[in-house]
């Protein structure tokens, strides 16, 4: 990230700071969830009875960091076979959008998100750990869908 995207971040953690919170759920399950932005999705999803079935929940803030976790996330877990991307995009970043672009196109020989619109898509994981995530990982494109019961549907099926 370039040095004013730096400062920018650090000025918006001092004034608005954001709770990125994960939940670690059944470590044998397969299924992960990624709210975006959606804070009340990823504490409804917590707080049922759905839980359970989830491996991992957590929000999805940055269109590099967050990512480079996801990726980091799937490839020491093994187990996980599916991430449901819902709840609410993150305005400007695009967390969302670049997780897809990332799926559908990898990463040029810089480290940027091919097809990715987000500010800042440059990622620090392997090109291995990245063909992991598009061949061995289902993604399924539920962004900005915030009904409860939809998701969990995609969750159980």
């Amino acid at each position: 990230m370039n040095t004013l995207g730096n400062l920018i971040g650090e000025i918006c953690n001092l004034i608005l700071p954001i709770s990125e919170e994960t939940y670690q759920g059944n470590l044998d399950s397969e299924v992960a969830v990624c709210t975006l932005s959606s804070l009340d999705l990823l504490r409804k999803m917590v707080h049922s009875d759905i839980f359970p079935h989830i491996s991992i929940v957590g929000r999805l803030l940055s269109e590099n960091k967050g990512i480079d976790a996801i990726i980091r996330h799937v490839n020491n877990n093994r187990k996980i076979k599916t991430i449901i991307l819902c709840g609410k995009e993150v305005w400007g970043h695009k967390a969302g959008h670049s997780l897809l672009k990332l799926y559908e196109n990898g990463i040029d020989n810089n480290g940027r998100i091919i097809g990715s619109s987000s500010p800042d898509p440059i990622l620090t994981v392997s090109k291995s750990h990245i063909n992991y995530f598009q061949n061995k990982i289902n993604l399924v494109n539920m962004i900005n869908e915030t009904n409860f019961n939809k998701i969990r549907q995609e969750i159980t099926q």
